[in-house]
């Protein structure tokens, strides 16, 4: 997509806007699945708490993928976008049994990541195949914010309770269909990241009816020029070689999923603002644009980076500037960024703004939340429109109180 059209969308649609691009979404499918192409059995289920829009959701499903989803909400979109149940795997954090049972009614493969729901759930529900959340107490990745890997962490059963599990499945007379871990967000090292599997392959090779064995996802993409990314493409040799040594020695005819989100959708996002003004003070020269930290946390929230160029002006001198946001709190996207030469009115691009960008935005300070827009082969598709303020006083009741 080039600059001239990035910033008609824009014109077209307002700012701040959302822009994905479809192709770029395949072109990521395409390039795990071949991968990973001397494995006989391989289901990718795209992370749907990424980018959760529906028409995002049904293009996944034109691929032919399946769908990780974290709250019965999420099934119920996968659901609504077509989705075969049995093509969606419920993978919850610290929900409630009733919230398991919830997706269970509506056909999905259930994951759970804790003993005392497993024993729950194993006692009224012994026929219904569960999978395993696994913790492998392995970090394969740099930042201890994305990465939950380690042991205090409160994701997936921890790898030395693996007995108590035995316990609670013979108990319960409970059938384990999966495993699957989960290492966190990020994983560059790959080594680090097949010891994990390794570890996970231990743990399958105890459970008889196994079918699949889930190794998450994670892998990080490059958020500038020269950055470390997951090299996926030596992952898929190592591992498929493991897998299917694996499934020989076992004599099981297993499936290898995966489940990425930021990996298929990071790179295919920019997110576009306006700059309102350009502000000089004793020492900083702050850019402050129509938008803020409730349409884009992860900088502050994850100290993460994006990086931003002037589509305006992309050619121009290179200046230092600090972009901040609109909202009544520090909000600061980037400090002393060295970018083209910025006035007010420009059109900002914020890269790898497909994962988890939209997706936790929120209405702080009462703020709108922008439109989405789908781009394939040159069309645009406008897939989520701009809020309104009908939107902000939908469900709330004005109640007026005696004084």
């Amino acid at each position: 997509m080039t600059n001239k059209f990035l910033i008609s969308l824009t014109k077209k649609y307002e700012s701040p806007l959302y822009v994905y691009d479809a192709e770029k979404i395949i072109s990521q499918y395409n390039r795990l699945s071949n991968a990973f192409s001397s494995v006989q059995n391989l289901k990718i289920n795209y992370a749907a708490k990424a980018l959760s829009n529906i028409s995002v959701l049904k293009l996944f499903r034109s691929l032919n993928s399946g769908l990780d989803t974290v709250s019965v909400q999420e099934v119920q979109l996968g659901l609504k976008a077509g989705f075969d149940p049995k093509n969606i795997i419920f993978t919850p954090n610290g929900v409630s049994l009733d919230e398991i049972e919830q997706a269970m009614e509506l056909g999905v493969q259930i994951n759970i990541d804790n003993i005392s729901i497993l024993e729950q759930f194993g006692q009224k529900h012994p026929e219904v195949p569960v999978c395993i959340r696994m913790n492998p107490h392995v970090m394969a990745g740099g930042n201890k914010k994305i990465s939950v890997g380690h042991i205090d962490s409160k994701f997936g059963i921890s790898i030395h309770q693996l007995p108590h599990i035995h316990r609670v499945v013979e108990n319960t007379g409970m059938m384990i269909n999966g495993v699957h871990m989960h290492t966190g967000s990020d994983i560059y090292d790959i080594d680090a990241f097949l010891r994990a599997t390794e570890i996970l392959f231990n743990v399958a090779a105890s459970f008889k009816d196994l079918e699949y064995i889930d190794f998450g996802s994670g892998f990080k993409v490059p958020y500038k020029e020269g950055d470390i990314q997951t090299d996926i493409e030596e992952l898929g040799e190592k591992l498929s070689k493991r897998f299917n040594d694996f499934c020989a020695e076992t004599g099981k005819d297993l499936t290898l999923m995966f489940e990425p989100g930021k990996f298929l959708v990071s790179e295919a996002g920019q997110f576009l603002v306006n700059v309102n003004v350009v502000k000089q003070t004793t020492s900083t020269v702050f850019a402050g644009i129509d938008s803020g930290l409730n349409h884009l946390i992860r900088p502050m929230f994850y100290d993460s980076y994006h990086h931003i160029e002037n589509l305006s002006n992309s050619k121009g001198k290179k200046r230092f500037y600090t972009v901040v946001g609109y909202i009544c709190e520090t909000d600061t996207f980037g400090t002393n960024r060295q970018i083209s030469e910025i006035k007010e009115g420009d059109i900002l691009s914020f890269k790898n703004a497909g994962a988890y960008c939209y997706s936790m935005a929120s209405n702080y300070n009462s703020r709108y939340r922008p439109a989405e827009v789908l781009v394939n082969k040159g069309k645009d598709y406008l897939i989520r429109e701009r809020e309104t303020i009908e939107d902000i006083l939908n469900k709330q009741i004005a109640v007026s109180l005696p004084v």
